[in-house]
């Protein structure tokens, strides 16, 4: 199945939209580019032969500071050809000017998007455009930085109280 819907990607959207395919036993899945994730999501959730129709999960990875990058996965479930795969992106670690690596929102695809963008958002420092409500959703407003990546550096104090770990 994994096959058919990497060439309906490829076939609608060009051969450059899947950059690699992985199946192994209990992940199935291809990347792709960044900018290529919006059109390739309503595709999926869209097609007849795939109708990815459910988002189950959003996850963000740090691959250390070393190689530069973050990553978002993205868990879709097609219920009633009841098939699950995932999608994966890889950013930079900051976009433009040291600002945060930017995906644009899914939000407007499936609505379990917008807690799942918060959390990836609040705890990695993913911006994700077009967000109807992008703000911190486990941490403080005024929360200094994003306590997900290995470069975080922990802060001391929190208005004045010692933070203890």
């Amino acid at each position: 199945m994994l096959e058919k819907i990497v060439s309906i990607v490829k076939a609608e959207l060009g051969e450059e939209s899947v950059i690699d395919m992985y199946d192994s036993a209990w992940e199935k899945g291809f990347q792709l580019p960044p900018e290529k994730l919006k059109e390739t999501c309503l595709l999926l959730r869209d097609h007849k032969e795939t109708y990815f129709d459910m988002l189950s999960c959003i996850t963000g990875i740090d691959n250390l500071p070393t190689e530069d990058t973050l990553e978002v996965i993205y868990n879709l479930s097609s219920i009633p050809y009841n098939y699950s795969i995932s999608l994966k992106v890889k950013l930079d670690r900051n976009g433009k000017d040291m600002a945060l690596p930017v995906l644009e929102s899914l939000t407007d695809t499936w609505g379990t998007a917008n807690w799942l963008e918060r959390e990836v958002y609040d705890l990695l420092g993913i911006y994700f455009e077009n967000h109807p409500d992008l703000r911190r959703i486990l941490l403080p407003t005024d929360w200094e930085g994003h306590p997900l990546r290995k470069d975080y550096k922990l802060q001391e104090y929190y208005h004045g109280v010692k933070v203890e770990y």
